[in-house]
């Protein structure tokens, strides 16, 4: 489900008509030699496509304006050859809705000492033009992207790989639709918030029906298509009957199946690419979705649960920037605080992300103790191990506010054989107390998204882009 229409970043050199016309022609031939060899790396996900050597005020307004307009450019990079003065920057970039990078390089590596003259001089003024380049990106306050070294080195191009995978999450922000199946759940507080807002500025849209809604589509789905599902499920999990009735067992998987079909059909149909639900907004379910949402999430579907539509979109957006790997929906849930050895066990009732498994996922059937409904089934693992960020969005109702904590996610070392739930357990930076006490003063949630797949110069990178207000703890 988590598809990346066809993208591409245009490169966009910056020089003047100072220098002559033969000066021009070798800064194009750079340029153009530069984005070859960055494209046949193979350390960028997307193209670079070397569009101009702009060297006038409406030859870079002419870019701009196309760059907002051609849906499959994600983003301008853009590199001073030489020294291209700022004023004629100006207009094009106050025109430019999408992301910048600005590339802080020069074509040589070294410096020929024993050669070098004014003509070379001249003709690589990098380290001028990039300054000139940087005030004004600065006195616009445009919030762009900075990435210095020599173009070539596989680290300078890994930052600008990362970036792209933010600009596209960036790109396609405008397109995450949320299904809220219920409202949030009742009397709590960091769940809410203003959707128009995020619209606003995230370009989320949130949606509410009833779960009377999801009830009627599951109606039409037929015992032909759950036993197909089921059959899936017996080729991807170990079915794990434990004291259950087999036959009791299979009825209760066989139920999550047919949420999990209806959800499908229902958010296909809508565009919705994020959904939540609500474990007090059951009305006519037989159990509360488990393995139905972990199924979709698998997928790439955004998802967080009491209502909470904020981190399923996040979910979502987080989703896209690290290609549906190691990402997904989380809470805190309980604390180990054994002196030196403290860690956060991370979980929920039902609702984990497998892209976050380490083990090979099973289905077990036991009673969630909540909801009042029948027993679910759910996938339970061990999650990954490894170096990440758990991030969580809350409006202040002045404005949003993002936080993000690095972590370390760490393989559990004990069985948990009465726990009836996936979980990952993680530390959080700089060390526990420190983490949780800046995580509580600044508001975060109990719901998160986990990723160890980005970074939290990456989330930090899109918080840039939106304007949103963001706490790093580290």
């Amino acid at each position: 489900m988590l598809q990346t229409a066809k993208k591409e970043f245009w490169f966009v050199v910056g020089s003047q008509h100072l220098y002559g016309e033969e000066a021009l022609k070798e800064v194009e031939k750079h340029a153009r030699d530069m984005t070859e060899k960055l494209n046949e790396s193979g350390n960028l996900s997307y193209p670079i496509i070397f569009k101009s050597l702009a060297t006038s005020a409406d030859e870079i307004t002419k870019i701009m304006k196309k760059v907002n307009y051609r849906d499959e450019v994600a983003g301008v990079v853009t590199w001073m050859h030489t020294f291209s003065p700022a004023k004629m920057w100006i207009a094009g970039t106050k025109l430019l809705q999408k992301p910048l990078l600005h590339l802080a390089t020069q074509y040589n590596q070294e410096v020929p000492w024993q050669t070098i003259d004014m003509d070379f001089m001249n003709l690589n003024q990098s380290a001028h033009g990039d300054r000139e380049y940087g005030f004004i990106n600065a006195r616009l306050k445009k919030n762009n992207k900075l990435v210095v070294g020599y173009w070539a080195d596989e680290e300078v191009q890994k930052e600008i790989n990362d970036w792209m995978s933010v600009a596209i999450g960036y790109d396609l922000s405008s397109t995450i639709k949320v299904a809220r199946f219920g409202d949030n759940m009742r009397h709590v507080a960091v769940t809410e918030g203003d959707k128009v807002e995020a619209q606003i500025q995230f370009g989320w849209t949130v949606d509410y029906f009833g779960i009377g809604d999801l009830v009627a589509e599951m109606n039409k789905v037929t015992a032909e298509e759950v036993n197909r599902t089921y059959d899936e499920y017996q080729s991807l999990y170990d079915l794990e009957v434990g004291a259950n009735d087999p036959a009791f067992y299979e009825e209760h998987v066989k139920e999550q199946a047919k949420i999990e079909i209806a959800l499908r059909r229902f958010l296909e149909r809508g565009g919705y690419t994020a959904f939540s639900t609500n474990f007090e907004d059951l009305h006519g379910m037989k159990q509360l979705p488990g393995l139905a949402v972990q199924r979709l999430n698998a997928e790439g579907y955004g998802f967080a649960g009491e209502g909470d539509w904020k981190t399923a979109a996040l979910d979502r957006l987080m989703k896209i920037m690290a290609n549906n790997v190691q990402t997904g929906f989380m809470e805190d849930y309980t604390y180990h605080l054994t002196p030196g050895n403290e860690q956060i066990i991370g979980s929920h009732m039902l609702e984990v992300d497998p892209t976050l498994a380490a083990t090979k996922p099973k289905i077990v059937v036991q009673p969630l103790g909540i909801g009042g409904k029948e027993d679910p089934a759910r996938l339970v693992f061990d999650g990954v191990a490894g170096e990440g960020v758990v991030v969580s969005m809350l409006d202040l109702g002045t404005h949003y506010r993002l936080i993000i904590n690095e972590v370390n996610a760490i393989s559990p070392k004990h069985e948990t054989p009465h726990l009836p739930v996936a979980k990952v357990i993680w530390e959080p930076k700089p060390n526990f107390k420190e983490g949780v006490k800046s995580w509580i003063h600044a508001g975060g949630g109990h719901h998160t998204v986990l990723s160890l797949k980005l970074s939290s110069e990456q989330i930090t990178d899109w918080a840039n882009m939106v304007n949103i207000e963001t706490v790093v703890i580290k």
